[in-house]
């Protein structure tokens, strides 16, 4: 029997039917999926990664927050390869004083002895206050949250569950970083007065340039089927009033972006077209040069079939690589982001890029970091205590 079987009649629901299951009142219970990520919760939580990261400049700031959350235990269950998402997770619980553990690899625990991944799971909620997992499998994550519901219900322990990655399907916390770069890069609310001038000179080229995430096109390009990032993120900014979406990927089946998706983001007022060159015209002009803000992706082989890395393998990647005369084209504004890691053969950013002031990656990957950390006081209800903290250490 499948053990996910006791799951199957709520996992076939309609993903917003499901949304309810992961909240408690105004807040969530568990982070499964993108679209939990809503503009004011987004909002909330871009307000609090940025107290952390200025409470973290001072030392007492830093003992502050070392305190926070000392009472708590993490345990970081990532049995799929993972670099930034598993380090930035364990930075953010050390910035909170939470102790963590991990498993990492599946043949060191009791899998081996054929206990059920559900098990293990109940199991590591009887010794941790949150489980932060990544795992081939796209639905573990969810049963997991289910299962902790029910836990609850029976009025017995349960404990929040993260989704750091499932299979190829979600990834919400890449999803929440990179909106919190986004939010971030088109914010009016500047610290500092050469950063507000800055905007002053780019908004006389660009006097149509607004605040926000709206009123902007986003252009995502690589592997836009396989791609666990591009989905969830392309999610969230399909909640945002008047959004348009280039998806640029090889003309190849396996890598155009999901039809159900597209037809999701169209019934939601996104304006989406799909090319197969990042020197495709729209209405007559680049679509680089109409581009707001640029997501650069690798071809995922990892997920390949022998069928295809031998398709893929004589295809004509060039069209997707980001160099620098195609720099050129781009606004002079425009983030160009990247989720990591990136392809050092196929190069769709090439390291020359890597000193444009535009390029926004290792700074998108630091920022993951931050904005982990808040998700995490958001789902220990302490944003009360951050608030105070960060207003005592601020007089």
């Amino acid at each position: 029997m499948n053990e996910f079987s006791e799951f199957q009649s709520r996992l076939q629901r309609p993903l917003d039917v499901k949304l309810s299951d992961f909240q408690r009142n105004e807040r969530l219970k568990h982070l499964i999926f993108a679209a939990q990520l809503t503009p004011a919760l987004l909002e909330k939580l871009r307000k609090m990664a940025d107290m952390i990261r200025q409470l973290s400049r001072t030392r007492d700031g830093n003992l502050r927050l070392k305190h926070m959350l000392a009472h708590r235990r993490a345990m970081l269950y990532f049995t799929q390869p993972s670099t930034r998402t598993f380090l930035s997770f364990m930075a953010a619980c050390q910035i909170l004083g939470i102790t963590c553990n991990e498993v990492r690899d599946p043949s060191t625990s009791s899998e081996v002895k054929r206990e059920s991944k559900v098990d293990s799971i109940r199991m590591f909620s009887s010794y941790f206050d949150i489980i932060i997992m990544r795992t081939s499998n796209p639905i573990f994550s969810e049963c997991c949250a289910y299962l902790m519901n029910e836990l609850e219900s029976a009025d017995q322990r349960s404990v929040p569950i993260i989704n750091a990655g499932a299979g190829a399907e979600e990834h919400p916390t890449q999803a929440l970083l990179d909106m919190y770069t986004i939010l971030r890069t088109f914010s009016h609310d500047y610290s500092r007065e050469s950063k507000q001038s800055k905007f002053i000179e780019i908004q006389k080229q660009y006097p149509d340039l607004s605040p926000g995430p709206g009123n902007k096109t986003y252009l995502f390009c690589g592997d836009m089927g396989r791609g666990r990032t591009v989905r969830s993120l392309a999610t969230v900014l399909s909640q945002y009033d008047n959004v348009r979406m280039f998806f640029v990927a090889p003309d190849y089946a396996e890598l155009a972006m999901d039809r159900g998706l597209l037809r999701r983001y169209r019934d939601r007022g996104v304006d989406v077209h799909e090319f197969h060159s990042l020197d495709a015209t729209f209405d007559g002009r680049p679509i680089l040069a109409l581009t707001d803000c640029l997501y650069m992706t690798r071809i995922q082989r990892e997920h390949n079939s022998d069928k295809a890395e031998k398709d893929l393998a004589a295809l004509d990647l060039s069209p997707f690589q980001f160099t620098p005369l195609r720099a050129t084209v781009l606004k002079s504004y425009a983030p160009i982001m990247h989720p990591f890691p990136r392809d050092s053969v196929t190069n769709e950013i090439p390291t020359e890029i890597d000193s444009d002031s535009r390029a926004m990656y290792f700074r998108q990957a630091r920022n993951g970091m931050w904005i982990r950390a808040a998700l995490l006081v958001h789902l220990f209800d302490a944003a009360e205590e951050l608030i105070d903290i960060y207003g005592e250490v601020r007089r």
